[in-house]
């Protein structure tokens, strides 16, 4: 009778830890959340520079020329930007998180708002703002492209 009780209870430890098994299998696992893909302050939308083929190599000259004053050598440090919320200039190196995405052409847009518009850094009265290099006219369409590959360069993993 012992043996026969003792069979009973493995058999029923067996099945319990089976269907708890199956139950495990079959729950839907949370969602990861969304992350929030951040946007410039200035409206407008992409630019001609998301249909065009970005050239990283020359896209490193022109972020020299134009990007690295504020956004340091290869995009790795931010200068200050007393005023702004976290006080320094973004680092692109590596970028805001938000930002990328393994569809090129949504990594590609979601930078060029910025270039095309530029932005003003949350805060209070941040000394340094986004340039809106499109739509001033600073760079053209293909250089703005060039740097987007360049900044995507940067961020590959």
């Amino acid at each position: 009778m012992v043996t026969q009780s003792r069979k009973l209870i493995v058999v029923s430890i067996i099945l319990l830890l089976g269907v708890s098994f199956l139950a495990a299998c079959g729950a839907k696992a949370t969602p990861t959340p969304a992350v929030e893909v951040p946007k410039p302050s200035n409206a407008g939308g992409p630019g001609d520079a998301v249909n065009l083929t970005g050239d990283a190599t020359a896209g490193a000259q022109v972020f020299v020329d134009k990007c690295q004053e504020c956004h340091g050598a290869e995009g790795k440090v931010g200068i200050a930007n007393p005023g702004s919320t976290d006080g320094t200039v973004p680092s692109l190196n590596p970028i805001d998180e938000g930002l990328v995405s393994a569809d090129y052409k949504t990594f590609a847009t979601n930078v060029d708002l910025f270039i095309e518009h530029g932005s003003t850094p949350e805060g209070d009265n941040p000394a340094k703002l986004m340039t809106a290099f499109g739509d001033k006219k600073e760079l053209t369409a293909q250089q703005i492209a060039d740097v987007i590959a360049y900044v995507i360069s940067l961020n590959k993993k």
